[in-house]
């Protein structure tokens, strides 16, 4: 019952913060064409795998700068402990621990994680949430439905079908800095990189078929 008021409390938080707005740090491709012929291949070359090899998305401009939490504290730790380290992924990481799936996602090596916002829980009915909290196997199953067991690039997310540690599998689509997981969820922060995992923010919580 303590979990389930703290919980609703940090949902609560998530949901008035939202999803903040910002650019693309790696939104710098655009070079101006020069007329010499060696110059222009650099350009055009070079930007794809900076945009490809850094975090993307509206709402990166929520992850600290600085610290743990920052993707290059992030990218350190493994990943539910880089994850409690994020304040964006707060009432995920409390889901995680009371399903005790810590150990499991930190032991695991290269995995990518479609991790759900603060305000991703808030847009569950609060009965079907309570339902799901309250039974802890299909509070497990529940979150490795959004755990892939490889890491995945954002290039891959683009017309992507993966088989989930759940056993299902989910579907991604989308191009360049715009994806979504399931045809719903937006990838709000991508290509979060920690010492084993991949993370993908989403704007909602994915739900695996009934079984």
């Amino acid at each position: 019952m303590q979990f389930k008021r703290t919980l609703a409390a940090v949902v609560i938080a998530g949901t008035a913060t939202g999803l903040a707005a910002c650019g693309s740090s790696d939104d710098s491709s655009g070079s101006g064409g020069g007329t010499s012929a060696p110059a222009a291949p650099m350009p055009s070359s070079s930007a794809p795998a900076a945009a490809m090899s850094g975090e993307f998305g509206p709402a990166c401009g929520q992850v600290p700068a600085t610290g743990p939490g920052s993707f290059q504290g992030m990218s350190t730790a493994p990943v539910a402990t880089a994850a409690g380290n994020n304040p964006v992924l707060s009432t995920l990481v409390s889901a995680v621990q009371k399903a005790n799936l810590v150990d499991t996602l930190n032991s695991a090596q290269n995995i990518t994680v479609f991790a759900p916002a603060n305000a991703a829980f808030g847009k569950i009915p609060e009965a079907d949430l309570n339902k799901v909290l309250s039974d802890n196997a299909a509070l497990a199953k529940l979150l490795q439905y959004h755990v892939v067991a490889q890491r995945i690039s954002p290039e891959q997310l683009a017309g992507g079908e993966f088989t989930t540690l759940e056993g299902q599998q989910v579907k991604t689509s989308g191009s360049g800095e715009d994806f979504t997981v399931n045809g719903s969820a937006k990838v709000v922060c991508g290509n979060v990189r920690t010492a084993n995992a991949t993370v993908y923010i989403i704007d909602r919580v994915l739900m695996p078929s009934a079984s």
